[in-house]
């Protein structure tokens, strides 16, 4: 077979990342070779294949549900925001130019859809199934012309598409309903039907709801997914930590020693990659939390500055706040701070942009003998190492590049070579984004964090960050099977939408009517492939601020 659905939503966040990660977890345990996929991402949470492309990290991890590596195929364009009115767009792993909302929508993105297809077919062509997930909400009527994420690629691959909807927050009805009535006869043909997420309570009492909604619409629902805790895969944005309930359980389980250790994670404006601390969140009396003010560093044992696709904007937020100031006297105290990527960058001497801010040189904070330089060509690798006598892997994703004029080194060789990064005092810093996934490293530094806190804080012995992500996982799968209709899915992902799925008015505006809407199985018409442009000195202007659903 080579079968696939498209996993869409009422509104952004869902669950859609979820629920796709949890039919590839349960697909793959029934044997069926499947690879996840989507068309297009925006997301500052990023990371880097085997074959050095950029793609988002909810795709790396619905990837690792499925049990196959990812590949710049499974997200062909990748939106970063740089600001409310532009992002640097990445295409197929590689980044090439800043666009403003109107410059994408104006023409880009339908240029694109090419490019997506094609990725699609070859995901097609080598896996049994293609479970493809949307973003934001199909029925943005005002970007449907331009849509390649949604209906534009259900339609090009005759994908069945179910809509998830977060009863949570209330109106999940109206929104199922809403979201269908509101697409053309043509896209109404592929929505197959629904599944609710989040569901508190007891079941019997949603039926009568779930049964007037097939009366209304015709469309079953494929499931009600319960509210639980503990879940989640890497999130597209958002200031939570994807381990939650980990860290929002954790006085559950007692730390190993006879203290907790306070983390601190400065809210930078632009965080990328927060996922980073997820892996010390992990540990058993290990507390994360974010933070905005300058007070709430005093009680910290570790703050982590984390990266940022706005160095200098940080920056300058950081002294804004306060914050830095705070970090000054943590560091002249011998208290540890811990910058990565472009956290790291901000200790340093000075930065010179004249790629991302064009700001020129700006005086950094001065922590760590490092002078940073910003080149057009962004760094991406996925480099191994040692630190503290421990292995390290890690990935890179930088424009700026490290000229380090002193310190200890960090990262190195396994020879005392410096790979990365380097240390002063109490004040490390590193490039590289998921170290802290390195159990022996994690733990041989949190144990030094402790010493340095005065903190009777010990690293539990047998965590393992690589086998907590599957489990959780594997809790993903266990709720599509034990509360979805597997098999009708199953049809769905075979056989595609069912036939004679009725018209739910009034449509899209402007639409044609349901008796003039085509069925066919051929694919869309193919645009002409993007041809990569150069970066504009200044994005295109734009009269609204984009949203995640804007792009």
């Amino acid at each position: 077979m080579s079968g696939g659905l498209l996993v869409a939503g009422t509104t952004s966040d869902a669950g859609k990342s979820v629920v796709t990660a949890g039919i590839c977890r349960w697909l793959v345990r029934r044997g069926v070779k499947v690879a996840p996929f989507k068309a297009q991402n925006m997301s500052l949470n990023s990371f880097v294949t085997r074959e050095g492309a950029e793609i988002g990290r909810a795709q790396a991890m619905q990837a690792q549900a499925a049990r196959v590596e990812p590949t710049a195929l499974m997200n062909p364009v990748l939106l970063k925001p740089g600001s409310d009115r532009s992002s640097q767009v990445v295409l197929m792993g590689r980044a090439v130019g800043e666009m403003s909302a109107r410059g994408y929508h104006g023409g880009r993105q339908e240029q694109l859809l090419s490019t997506v297809v094609d990725c699609l077919e070859q995901l097609r062509s080598t896996y049994d199934a293609v479970i493809c997930e949307g973003a934001g909400s199909p029925a943005e009527i005002n970007l449907r012309r331009t849509d390649i994420v949604n209906m534009g690629i259900a339609r090009a691959a005759r994908f069945p598409v179910v809509v998830v909807g977060d009863i949570d927050r209330g109106g999940v009805f109206a929104s199922f309903f809403g979201t269908t009535a509101l697409l053309a006869a043509a896209d109404q043909e592929l929505i197959a039907g629904y599944l609710v997420n989040k569901f508190r309570g007891d079941v019997s009492l949603l039926e009568p709801g779930l049964d007037m909604l097939l009366g209304l619409t015709g469309r079953p629902t494929y499931g009600v997914l319960p509210f639980a805790h503990g879940l989640g895969i890497d999130e597209e944005d958002g200031l939570r930590v994807s381990l939650r309930g980990t860290v929002r359980e954790s006085v559950v389980a007692p730390p190993h020693g006879e203290d907790i250790l306070r983390v601190a994670v400065c809210a930078v404006p632009l965080m990328s990659n927060f996922t980073d601390v997820d892996a010390l969140a992990a540990e058993p009396g290990v507390v994360v939390r974010f933070v905005d003010r300058p007070e709430e560093l005093s009680d910290a044992d570790l703050v982590i500055v984390p990266g940022t696709r706005g160095t200098v904007k940080a920056l300058a937020w950081l002294r804004e706040r306060g914050l830095a100031d705070a970090l000054l006297r943590r560091a002249a105290a011998g208290r540890p701070v811990l910058g990565i990527c472009g956290g790291y960058q901000i200790l340093g001497e000075h930065i010179e942009d004249e790629v991302e801010s064009r700001a020129g040189r700006v005086d950094a904070l001065g922590l760590l003998p490092v002078r940073v330089r910003f080149e057009r060509e962004k760094t991406l690798a996925r480099p191994v190492g040692e630190a503290l006598g421990a292995p390290v892997e890690g990935y890179e994703i930088h424009h700026g590049v490290a000229d380090v004029r002193g310190g200890e080194p960090f990262l190195t060789d396994g020879q005392g070579q410096r790979l990365d990064g380097c240390r002063s005092g109490a004040v490390w810093g590193t490039h590289w984004h998921g170290s802290l996934e390195s159990d022996a490293f994690r733990r041989r530094f949190l144990t030094e964090i402790a010493q340095a806190a005065g903190r009777r804080f010990v690293p539990a012995p047998d965590t393992c960050f690589a086998a907590l992500r599957e489990e959780q996982l594997d809790l993903l799968g266990d709720l599509i099977e034990e509360h979805a209709d597997t098999d009708a899915l199953w049809r769905l992902i075979e056989s595609g939408a069912p036939a004679g799925l009725p018209f739910i008015p009034p449509g899209a505006p402007g639409a044609p009517a349901a008796r003039e809407a085509p069925r066919t199985t051929a694919p869309l018409e193919q645009p002409e492939p993007l041809e990569q442009p150069e970066p504009p000195q200044q994005p295109e202007p734009l009269e609204t601020a984009a949203t995640k659903e804007a792009l």
